[in-house]
C-alpha cells in the first residue's frame, strides 16, 4: 500500500521558518535564501511540493532580483536564534532549503559563513544542513560554499541523463555529466532520492542499476531514499510502496557498498 499524500503546497513567505519536524533532520529551523512566495529553481521536478517552476533558471547566465542580502540573511536568523534560545527551544539543524535552489544565491558561501558563526554562539549542538537539486555543483564557487556546510544533501533521482531530463526537467544548457563530476567532487556529500510511480518512474530494473552505478561513482557519505509525501506538482504521480523502497536500498548496499537509509 503506498501512502496517502498530504495536500498542501510550501512555498514559504518568510525569511525564517519553523523549526519544523523533519523525517529526515529532525528539528529544522528553514532559510529561505529564494525570496518569498514564488519558487526560483533551476528545476521544475515533477515530484516538487511547491509547485511548478515558472521559468527553471541556470546560475551564472540568468539575473535573479530581489533576492535576501546576505546581510539580511544573517540578521533575520540571529533574531529568530536569539527568539528560540529566550524560549528554550533547541534545533538539531538550520536547514537551507525554501522556494527553490538555495545554490543560486550569490551570496551563499557568505551566508553560509554567518549561519556558522550564529550557530556556533546560539545553537552549537545543531549542525548546518542544505537540501540542493545538484545542478550547480559543477561549479568550484559552490562547491568552496558548501565545503562550510555539515550536512550537503543532494539529489540524483535517476542515473541517466534522460531520466533525469524526464523526472527533473532542468534549465536549458544542464549538463549531466558535469554534475556528476561535481557530486564527486564534494567532500562528505550525502545524496537523495525521490522514488516516484505513474506518469513518469524510476523504479524499473534498469533505472535502478543505472542509479546504483552512478551512486557507486560519487561515492557518497550516504544516501537517502524515499517517496511522495505530499501533493506533488504532476498529479500524475504517485507515491512507491514501502517494500519497493526497501528492495532499491538493498540492491544499492550490494552493489554501491554504501550506507542507505530508507524514509
Amino acid at each position: 500500500m503506498t501512502r496517502d499524500v498530504r495536500r498542501h503546497r510550501l512555498v514559504k513567505e518568510d525569511l525564517i521558518y519553523g523549526p519544523l519536524p523533519s523525517r529526515r533532520l529532525g528539528r529544522s529551523l528553514g532559510v529561505n535564501l529564494l525570496g518569498a512566495g514564488a519558487k526560483r529553481c533551476s528545476f521544475n521536478c515533477r515530484y516538487c511540493q511547491c509547485g511548478w517552476t515558472a521559468q527553471p533558471i541556470r546560475q551564472g547566465t540568468d539575473s535573479l532580483t530581489d533576492l535576501p542580502t546576505g546581510n539580511q540573511v544573517a540578521e533575520a536568523l540571529e533574531r529568530r536564534l536569539q527568539q528560540l534560545c529566550g524560549e528554550q527551544i533547541l534545533v538539531d539543524v538550520i536547514t537551507f532549503s525554501g522556494n527553490g535552489e538555495p545554490t543560486l544565491h550569490p551570496e551563499l558561501q557568505a551566508i553560509a559563513k554567518a549561519a556558522s558563526d550564529l550557530r556556533d554562539l546560539y545553537m552549537p549542538d545543531a549542525k548546518l544542513a542544505i537540501l540542493s537539486n545538484s545542478s550547480t555543483v559543477y561549479r568550484p564557487e559552490v562547491r568552496a560554499a558548501l565545503q562550510g556546510i555539515d550536512l550537503k544533501l543532494m539529489k540524483l533521482d535517476a542515473g541517466s541523463e534522460g531520466l533525469m531530463r524526464r523526472i527533473n526537467l532542468p534549465a536549458k544548457g544542464w549538463d549531466f555529466a558535469e554534475m556528476l563530476q561535481g557530486l564527486a567532487k564534494l567532500d562528505g556529500v550525502l545524496l537523495q532520492a525521490m522514488f516516484v510511480w505513474g506518469r513518469v518512474a524510476n523504479t524499473a530494473p534498469v533505472a535502478i542499476r543505472e542509479w546504483t552505478d552512478r551512486v557507486a561513482e560519487i561515492r557518497p557519505r550516504g544516501v537517502q531514499i524515499y517517496t511522495l509525501d505530499r501533493v506533488p506538482a504532476d498529479t500524475g504521480l504517485i507515491p512507491v510502496s514501502r517494500g519497493v523502497l526497501e528492495s532499491i536500498a538493498e540492491y544499492a548496499r550490494r552493489r554501491a557498498h554504501v550506507s542507505i537509509e530508507v524514509y
